[in-house]
C-alpha cells in the first residue's frame, strides 16, 4: 500500500485534477488578472517557506564532502542538457519543436529538494550529504537555469533579456527564500513543528501556478497545439531520458569510487528535477501562453521520477551491505 502511495500521490493527482480545471474553466479576463496576482504572492511564500526550512547545520555537516556534491552538480546542469542536444534527432520529430524546448527547460532546472532526501534516506543512502546537494542546487538553479536558458533557448523574447530574467528570478525567487532563512532563528522551530500542514501551502502554490499557466495556454490554443500523440511519445521520452540518468550517474558514481551511501545518493540527487522550483520559474521566465506548453515535460517528468525512483529506493534498501555492482546499475 506504500508503494501505491508512492507511485501515485495525492500531489501528482492534484496537479492533473488542476490542468483538468485549467482546461475546462480556464481563468481569463479579470480572472486572470486576479489569479496571476495570487501567482506572484504564492511563489514569494512558497520560497520563503523553504528558506526558512533550511538547516545550516545539517548543510555544514554534508559540505564537505565536495567530489560528491561536484559530480551531482554536474549530472544536474551539464549532463541532462547535453542528453537532451544529443537526442534531438530522435525527440524533436516524435514531439515537435514546442514540446522540445520544454524538454531543454526541463534539463536546464535544478534537482528536488524533498523526494531527493526522502528517496535517499529510505535506500539507507548518505542523507546529510543529499540534504547539502539538494539545496544547494536549488540555490545555484536561481542563477543557472535562467543563464542556460537564455544560452539553449534564445528564451529573450519571454521576459526580457538573459539578466534581466536572472534579475526577475533574484527578485522573486531569492530574495523570499533568503528573507525565510534569515527569519529561521524567529520562525524555524514554528515552521518545524507545523510542517504536516505547511506542505499544503507548498503543494497549493504550485498547484496556483499550474493552474494559471495552464489556463493561460488552453486560452491559447494548447490542447490544438499537443495532440495526445505527442503526450504518450512525450512520456516514452521522458522515461528514455531518465533512464540513462540513472544509468549514467550510477555508472560515473562507481568507477570514481565512490561508498555504496554516497552512491545512492548521487542517484537520487543527480538524476530528478524539480517541480517545486521549475513551474515557478518559468512562469517568471517565459510568456503566459507559452509556459504551459514548457512545464509539460516537466509535470510527466516528474510523475515518473517519483514512480520509478520509489521502486529503486525499495530495491536499495533491501541491499546487504556488499558495495554495489554493475549488476545494481542494469
Amino acid at each position: 500500500m506504500l508503494f501505491l502511495r508512492r507511485l501515485f500521490d495525492p500531489f501528482s493527482i492534484a496537479v492533473i485534477v488542476a490542468v483538468l480545471i485549467a482546461t475546462l474553466l480556464p481563468a481569463v479576463g479579470r480572472g486572470a488578472t486576479v489569479f496571476g496576482g495570487l501567482t506572484h504572492l504564492a511563489i514569494a511564500l512558497l520560497f520563503f517557506l523553504h528558506g526558512a526550512r533550511l538547516s545550516r547545520a545539517a548543510i555544514l555537516a554534508g559540505a564537505g564532502h565536495w567530489r560528491l556534491h561536484a559530480l551531482v552538480f554536474a549530472c544536474t546542469f551539464v549532463l541532462f542538457p547535453l542528453l537532451v542536444l544529443a537526442l534531438k534527432p530522435l525527440i524533436l520529430p516524435l514531439v515537435g519543436e514546442t514540446l522540445y524546448r520544454g524538454m531543454i527547460y526541463l534539463s536546464v532546472l535544478p534537482a528536488t529538494v524533498q523526494s531527493a532526501i526522502a528517496f535517499t534516506s529510505m535506500a539507507r543512502g548518505n542523507v546529510p550529504a543529499a540534504i547539502c546537494s539538494a539545496a544547494a542546487s536549488s540555490l545555484l538553479g536561481i542563477v543557472l537555469t535562467p543563464l542556460l536558458v537564455m544560452v539553449l533557448m534564445d528564451a529573450g523574447d519571454g521576459s526580457g533579456s538573459g539578466l534581466g530574467a536572472v534579475g526577475k528570478i533574484v527578485l522573486q525567487l531569492l530574495v523570499p527564500f533568503l528573507a525565510g532563512h534569515a527569519a529561521r532563528h524567529w520562525i524555524g522551530a514554528w515552521v518545524a513543528r507545523h510542517q504536516r500542514w505547511l506542505k499544503f501551502i507548498d503543494q497549493g502554490s504550485i498547484l496556483l501556478v499550474v493552474y494559471t499557466a495552464f489556463s493561460d495556454a488552453v486560452t491559447g490554443g494548447l490542447w490544438q497545439l499537443v495532440p495526445a500523440a505527442d503526450l504518450l511519445a512525450l512520456a516514452l521520452v521522458c522515461c528514455l531520458l531518465l533512464a540513462m540518468v540513472l544509468w549514467i550517474t550510477q555508472l560515473l558514481a562507481l568507477r570514481l569510487g565512490f561508498s555504496t551511501e554516497d552512491c545512492i545518493t548521487i542517484v537520487f540527487a543527480g538524476s530528478k528535477k524539480s517541480m517545486a522550483t521549475g513551474v515557478p520559474m518559468a512562469q517568471i521566465l517565459f510568456a503566459g501562453g507559452a509556459v504551459g506548453p514548457l512545464i509539460l515535460p516537466l509535470m510527466i517528468f516528474h510523475q515518473i521520477q517519483l514512480m520509478v525512483c520509489a521502486a529503486l529506493a525499495q530495491h536499495y534498501a533491501q541491499r546487504d551491505e556488499a558495495p554495489l555492482s554493475a549488476a545494481d546499475t542494469a
